[in-house]
């Protein structure tokens, strides 16, 4: 039967105890970890999400009655124990901040009996994750998940300090909102009220904190729920979290400069790295042509090289015919690679097909200086060397090219590279590499709706030398948006804003909405620009990204405390669910099942 805590309080969790603690009587509380009994002798591992601490029962101590208790005590009982700190009459364990000492047990209460856990509560559990999903508050007493949170817990709260210290208010925006479907999909959440209405979930807060900055808030920002109806990734969630900033009276270095700096506490207070300031920047054009991608891994090299005016007259008509077409041919050099089994050379090329590839050549530079090629026969021995060269290859190493699209091209060789940076080892977690990608186009081209869209949403300012572009060829616009990288995930983004409405028309009408659309979608942020509206710029993180490169976490759901599967479902919780009829009714909704 489960006791009372009635007239005891806790004195200490289980590792705010030390050897400085000796003699002194002490109530800790908890769950049993283990249970060991030795005859005459009871040792109990004793947790909290502090850690471990060691209990000892003897009967002499704690009498007939505790230790007849501590004899039925099993993993995950909830227990209170009252003692003295002792140091450990046995060996001293290394591997426990407590394992220089015990707590000589006097009196124990059960506070509450435990069935026995579908798997064990642990620490790097290899039990599958559907199951500890299912059961995620047992999961989450493993300590590591602990530590996760409580570490995510405290970059928030260095978060918010520096960003009261810069002179910052922090203001909550709606979660019930109006949708204007530019971008991901909406959540959507009909209204009783309305009928026939919905709110939409915000994907983000940046209307709002605009029209804060309208409102003269000078600096906001808020650690916000944001939600997107899309698929799911190791890095992604449909509910997840941001810091969301936005300043007035700010340029693009004003923003980077405060961020470099929060970055920098951030890392420090919570991880002890120190973050070398400036943060290094390149544009989205050159973090293309060097690394195939806008959030390129730095923690290693192998970055593309343009072979394009080498092989512009070769015989090999894979690159011919796609130097015809205004595509590009392109290389990484896989250092020290060229004995790679040509097992694996064809697994590579399997793998980058998902990426648009129609195949991969590839050139091995032997120790004597011949090549082992897939393309070698269709080209002469200058136009080889000469490749060769351009790729800084040298006896040993391994080259791969792709011909197509420019688009394609970095696409393949992009996700190449980090692929062979997978399997030859080279992503360190333990290093911590950034980067500030800039100068994103303003627009995209969507072949699906045959227009362009904005690249990173319609409020973003172009590059002032590049507004006249806007009529004439609005896919060579740049943005003044930003992106902060860390070792290959995007962390944060943002840009300057819009605030001028001449250039606020032309977008829209770029976008291919009339100003009626315009004003229907956006109508009260328009608005609110008419009565006098300040330069602004900002800029969001996404926070559980963030956690989980500071924990050096693979997946995203080891830094949430309930997150979702692939499918968007909880586990544990069954949701979504169907609700029932009457509800539906009150909506004036009926389901149909596609």
């Amino acid at each position: 039967m489960a006791e009372s805590m009635k007239g005891w309080c806790r004195s200490h969790r289980c590792t705010e105890l030390s050897n400085r603690n000796i003699g002194e009587t002490v109530t800790v509380m908890g769950w049993v970890q283990k249970s060991r009994n030795k005859g005459g002798i009871i040792f109990v591992d004793l947790r909290d999400r502090s850690g471990i601490i060691q209990i000892i029962f003897e009967e002499s101590d704690a009498g007939s009655e505790n230790f007849a208790k501590a004899e039925h005590l099993r993993s995950e009982y909830v227990i209170a124990v009252v003692g003295k700190v002792e140091a450990r009459s046995g060996a001293v364990n290394e591997s426990l901040k407590t394992g220089d000492i015990e707590i000589r047990a006097r009196e124990l209460r059960i506070l509450s009996e435990a069935d026995t856990p579908p798997f064990p509560v642990e620490e790097n559990s290899r039990t599958k994750e559907e199951l500890r999903l299912k059961y995620r508050y047992l999961d989450l007493r493993r300590p590591d998940l602990q530590r996760n949170l409580m570490l995510r817990s405290k970059v928030a709260g260095i978060s918010r300090q520096f960003l009261y210290e810069e002179g910052f208010v922090e203001v909550e925006t709606p979660v019930l909102t109006k949708s204007t479907p530019e971008g991901a999909r909406d959540y959507l959440v009909p209204s009783r009220v309305h009928p026939g209405n919905f709110y939409a979930l915000p994907q983000s807060p940046q209307l709002f904190k605009q029209l804060l900055m309208c409102a003269g808030y000078d600096r906001y920002f808020q650690i916000a729920k944001c939600f997107r109806d899309e698929d799911l990734r190791a890095d992604r969630q449909p509910e997840f979290t941001q810091i969301d900033m936005e300043m007035s009276f700010v340029d693009v270095d004003d923003v980077i400069e405060i961020n470099e700096r929060l970055l920098k506490r951030m890392f420090k207070e919570s991880i002890d790295i120190d973050i070398e300031l400036p943060i290094q920047k390149i544009t989205y054009a050159e973090a293309m042509e060097r690394f195939g991608s806008d959030k390129p891994d730095i923690r290693f090299g192998m970055e593309l090289k343009n072979v394009s005016d080498i092989v512009k007259g070769c015989g090999f008509g894979v690159f011919t015919s796609a130097l015809e077409k205004g595509g590009s041919v392109r290389g990484i050099n896989a250092e020290g690679q060229a004995d790679m089994p040509r097992k694996r050379i064809d697994a590579l090329i399997d793998f980058v097909k998902d990426f648009g590839a129609k195949g991969l050549a590839y050139l091995a530079v032997n120790q004597d200086g011949t090549y082992k090629s897939s393309f070698a026969k269709f080209m002469t021995e200058d136009e080889l060397v000469a490749m060769v060269n351009a790729m800084n290859g040298k006896p040993g190493d391994l080259l791969f090219f792709a011909a197509d699209e420019d688009d394609i091209v970095f696409n393949v060789l992009g996700n190449l590279r980090l692929e062979l940076a997978r399997n030859l080892d080279l992503l360190n977690k333990d290093e911590y590499k950034f980067i500030w990608v800039t100068e994103f186009p303003l627009f995209e081209y969507s072949e699906e709706e045959k227009r362009f869209v904005a690249k990173h949403h319609p409020f973003t300012m172009p590059m002032e030398e590049d507004i006249h572009l806007m009529d004439t060829d609005p896919g060579k616009v740049r943005a003044k948006a930003y992106d902060i990288v860390l070792n290959g995930t995007e962390l944060g983004g943002g840009s300057v804003r819009i605030h001028q409405s001449d250039i606020q028309e032309k977008m829209f009408e770029v976008l291919g909405f009339t100003k009626e659309e315009a004003y229907e979608r956006f109508g009260f942020l328009l608005n609110a620009f008419k009565y006098g509206v300040p330069p602004h710029a900002g800029l969001a993180y996404g926070f559980d990204r963030l956690i989980m490169l500071i924990a050096k976490e693979d997946n995203i759901r080891d830094v949430i405390a309930f997150p979702k599967v692939k499918d968007a479902s909880c586990l544990m919780t069954e949701a979504p669910g169907e609700v029932d009829a009457k509800q539906l009714d009150e909506l004036g909704i009926r389901c149909q099942t596609p």
